[in-house]
């Protein structure tokens, strides 16, 4: 090959910046208020070009800043041993936020540096646009008229796949729908102040008419939407539910043709969920609160659930969310993602989507906030048309901060991305100074 040839291949690679020489100055964070809170994640480099991650949803900013430390000086296009080096502290349902919106941001930033999209890092695209499902938020006054509207409104807003929670103490058929649960709530306290908490693993029973009028209700919905639209309900018992119980509701249930009955006992009882698998015709999705491969690694090979169902802001951003999919599918399990972030966290998911061949549909969880879309720029106007988000080319996550919106939406006024600078030095109690990684 000439000089004059190699010449031109080295000016058609686009790199935004010196990949080599590129290193990680600053980690700041600004905390978004909305329907849960959005800890918003910012990874600044030497050469000006910088990441955008999120840490889940109602988790806390220092989830990621105890991670400064370790990242600072680093080259941030080794996100592979990054990941590997801060994974092990990390853990299950919040705890999993830091680690995973660090690689979120991490990606992002690596897209922007070889000008490519983030799906083209997970080994490139099955679709062009991913499905959506969308949450339904439970109606104030439970009727089963309340619940059709509420479902309708998503319909109307082109969704084809929805979900809506079906909790049993909606269904309060006398002084109390629990057998074994008559106060229904424990009294705990909250900066003082006495509280309902619902209980938990009592192993409480539903009572024959509580089932009825749910099935009632999810047969009124089904009516009202129709065959072609995907419906499946949430929170109807995670943790307080036996698997029996769960099984008398689902087999009342059957016949509606859900796409999915979500989380039907505590995360950690994986014979639970198999139980409840084997005995129904209606898929079990669960995994929302799992952390990295490890966690699903027990379901997946026991099959489980019928469709794995992580959050990558918990699950460990990206790769480890592809690799979880990989896992499940090759035991013919199929893959739906949880999300109930920014727009920031949602493009992540996007991109994984694209990514994950036996892909089913990623949920969205910000229908409601007016300010949601605004929080970024480069979504497109109609970005949800008919149900699906085209994915975009752009590179990294393909959006960028609107910071006039996230500085008015902010937790606490004035706060937006400030010096982190208490967290340059470890807080961990594992890293010291002088330890460095091998360049």
């Amino acid at each position: 090959m000439t000089d004059k040839q190699l010449g031109r291949i080295e000016n058609a690679i686009t790199t935004h910046s010196n990949p080599s020489e590129l290193r990680i100055t600053d980690m700041r964070l600004a905390v978004v208020a909305a329907n849960y809170d959005y800890p918003i994640l910012r990874i600044d480099t030497n050469q000006g070009v910088y990441g955008l991650g999120e840490v889940r949803d109602a988790g806390h900013a220092s989830n990621a800043l105890q991670f400064k430390s370790m990242l600072v000086g680093q080259n941030p296009c080794n996100v592979d041993m990054i990941f590997r080096t801060i994974k092990r502290f990390g853990n299950w349902g919040r705890e999993g936020g830091g680690v995973s919106g660090i690689e979120i941001a991490l990606m992002d930033l690596i897209g922007k540096v070889y000008g490519v999209p983030c799906y083209q890092l997970l080994g490139g695209k099955h679709r062009d646009k991913v499905r959506l499902y969308g949450d339904t938020p439970t109606p104030d006054d439970p009727t089963p008229e309340d619940f059709v509207a509420a479902v309708l409104g998503r319909r109307d807003r082109g969704l084809t796949w929805i979900k809506f929670d079906l909790r049993p103490s909606l269904f309060e058929t006398g002084d109390s729908p629990l057998i074994g649960n008559d106060a229904k709530y424990d009294f705990a306290y909250e900066e003082g102040r006495p509280f309902k908490a619902p209980m938990h693993g009592r192993g409480v029973k539903l009572t024959d008419a509580t089932i009825e009028r749910a099935a009632h209700v999810v047969g009124e919905v089904r009516q009202a939407v129709g065959p072609n639209v995907q419906i499946c309900v949430d929170h109807f018992g995670e943790g307080y539910l036996t698997s029996d119980e769960v099984i008398r509701l689902g087999k009342a249930l059957e016949k509606f043709d859900l796409a999915w009955m979500e989380d039907p006992v505590s995360r950690f009882d994986i014979p639970g969920h198999k139980k409840i698998a084997d005995a129904l015709l209606t898929p079990i999705a669960a995994g929302e609160d799992l952390y990295l491969r490890d966690g699903f690694r027990e379901a997946i090979r026991t099959r489980a659930f019928d469709i794995v169902h992580p959050d990558l802001l918990t699950s460990g951003g990206l790769m480890e969310t592809k690799r979880i999919s990989d896992d499940a599918e090759e035991e013919g399990i199929p893959t739906a993602l949880h999300c109930a972030g920014s727009p920031i966290g949602f493009m992540a998911n996007i991109h994984t989507a694209a990514a994950i061949s036996s892909f089913l549909a990623c949920e969205h969880h910000g229908l409601d906030l007016p300010f949601w879309e605004s929080l970024v720029t480069g979504l497109e106007p109609n970005y949800m048309a008919d149900g699906y988000v085209t994915v975009p080319d752009k590179p990294g996550l393909g959006i960028d901060l609107n910071l006039e919106a996230i500085e008015a939406n902010l937790r606490t006024p004035g706060t937006m991305f400030l010096p982190t600078d208490e967290w340059n030095t470890p807080k961990l109690g594992f890293w010291r100074p002088d330890d460095r990684w091998p360049e």
